[in-house]
């Protein structure tokens, strides 16, 4: 038990450059938010519902951050900062990080049922602090969530989702074996906005302004044409 206390400590810190030791990690939100899980889901587990809520609704008060008894969670999980919400029927592997004000959410079922309604997180994946991930979806192993993202869709394995609603950035596949990559979207993706790219947007823009102006010039009678005859 200690061994794997001191193995997901060592993993948050390996993630994270700001503690200096594992104590400071120990008084982390997201690490406080997992433990309370541990016991909730085994509550849950064994059907003790109402006591389940409770050791959550006590976590949600002290981390801010609300994980469903019912949610499904691997190893070594780091929640960086809080503010998050983790439905029912989420399922996460291991080795996940998620950063701050993060929703897995669910969609509503039309025949009242539960049912599958959240999404399935495979391992190693980075969700980027801001996104929605929404749905029975499965965002596939080692992928990546940029922040503030709104992902509806599955995602394929070692892909990176941006945007709204969120599309894949094509990184190539060698790129995502990279150990860690902080928040989920790397600088030097492709979906950076280049200065090159930016002045070639504004020169194309400038260029329909001057067409539209002389179609409107062309069109506009001349006011001249009445006094000539």
């Amino acid at each position: 038990m200690l061994e794997r206390l001191i193995a997901y400590l060592d993993s948050v810190k390996a993630r994270d450059p700001a503690p200096r030791s594992r104590w400071e990690v120990l008084l982390y939100p997201g690490v406080w938010a997992m433990a309370y899980h541990r016991i909730a889901h085994w509550l849950f587990e064994a059907q003790l519902f109402f006591l389940a809520r409770l050791i959550n609704h006590w976590s949600r008060m002290v981390t801010g951050i609300d994980i469903h008894p019912g949610a499904k969670i691997g190893r070594n999980f780091f929640i960086d900062h809080g503010f998050s919400v983790i439905g029912e029927t989420a399922e996460i592997g291991d080795n996940v990080t998620m950063y701050q004000c993060v929703t897995l959410g669910g969609t509503n079922p039309t025949n009242g049922k539960g049912g599958k309604r959240h999404p399935t997180i495979a391992d190693n994946v980075i969700i980027g602090s801001g996104a929605q991930v929404i749905g029975p979806i499965t965002v596939g192993n080692r992928a990546r969530i940029g922040a503030n993202a709104v992902v509806t869709d599955d995602v394929p394995e070692g892909a990176t989702m941006v945007g709204l609603k969120a599309r894949s950035t094509l990184v190539p596949a060698e790129d995502w074996i990279k150990e860690f990559i902080p928040y989920g979207t790397p600088c030097d993706d492709p979906c950076e906005p280049s200065r090159d790219c930016i002045e070639k947007l504004e020169a194309e823009l400038k260029s329909l302004k001057d067409e539209i102006a002389a179609l409107r010039a062309e069109r506009e009678p001349d006011q001249r044409s009445g006094t000539d005859d």
